[in-house]
């Protein structure tokens, strides 16, 4: 069994480096509209932090996971957007200090969990590692939100090798969640990391395949550019399918972003 605590490690580094993005921000900049809409800097570290706190009872207290999960249930096209609203409500400073507090314990409960513990989530249940992982993409892709909102260009970090293996891996979810038929088979992804390391997946030999830069794969699967403004290139039918659909997240297919020049 692998150790999980390196991914541990780089999900509290990715979330570090978003505080100190927002740490000296005005109430002004706090309320500055998103690429997301509806969404404020305010709604996007609100949103973090509630599904840290989800996780964190995902971790702890399964019971009261499974309520959240009801809550979700009754409310499927509103549940995220509530939890993030309420949070956007409070004071800035509050809200920082909620999320720093909330990610802290996420943190130490994912550490003191059995090696091989299985939590609940809103798909299947997830390993430490796995939950880590998708914290991890998740901070990172309303980071982005975040930079974009402030007209900040964030250096990317061989970090991204998680948001890279999880878009990876969500590829048959996503046809799924648009009811296509799942390709049987695998495909070759080669990517290159910001330290200039490749990043590959799937069989060498695979007919059809993805190739690029890991940063725009990453904004590709996470759906925070358009496909048109990045250099991810795909080769095989299927696999361009893929790139107009990819999401790494859970839930419904997401809208994605609007080519640059082009309303959203």
């Amino acid at each position: 069994m692998a150790d999980p605590t390196p991914v541990f490690d780089d999900l509290r580094e990715e979330s570090e480096e978003l505080d100190r993005l927002v740490a000296g921000l005005s109430a002004e900049q706090w309320g500055r509209p998103t690429p997301a809409a509806g969404w404020t800097v305010a709604h996007q570290i609100a949103h973090l932090a509630w599904t840290d706190r989800s996780a964190l009872l995902a971790v702890t207290d399964p019971d009261g996971f499974h309520a959240l999960v009801e809550q979700a249930l009754a409310a499927p096209g509103s549940f995220v957007d509530q939890g993030a609203e309420e949070g956007a409500r409070l004071p800035p400073g509050e809200l920082r200090a909620r999320w720093r507090k909330g990610r802290a314990a996420l943190d130490s409960a994912l550490r003191a969990a059995p090696p091989g513990a299985r939590f609940p989530w809103y798909g299947p249940p997830m390993s430490g590692a796995s939950m880590a992982t998708g914290r991890l993409m998740e901070t990172w892709a309303h980071g982005q939100d975040v930079a974009d909102a402030l007209g900040v260009m964030r250096t990317p970090t061989d970090r991204l090798r998680h948001v890279v293996r999880i878009g990876v891996r969500a590829r048959d979810f996503a046809f799924g969640a648009r009811g296509l038929p799942v390709p049987e088979e695998e495909f070759r992804v080669e990517v290159r990391g910001p330290s200039g390391e490749l990043w590959a997946y799937g069989p060498e030999d695979a007919p059809q395949r993805v190739t690029g830069p890991a940063l725009d794969f990453c904004l590709l699967v996470t759906q925070r550019a358009h496909r048109t403004d990045l250099a991810v290139r795909a080769e095989g039918p299927d696999a361009d399918r893929w790139l107009d659909i990819a999401q790494a997240f859970a839930g419904p297919p997401g809208d994605g972003r609007a080519p640059k020049g082009v309303a959203g």
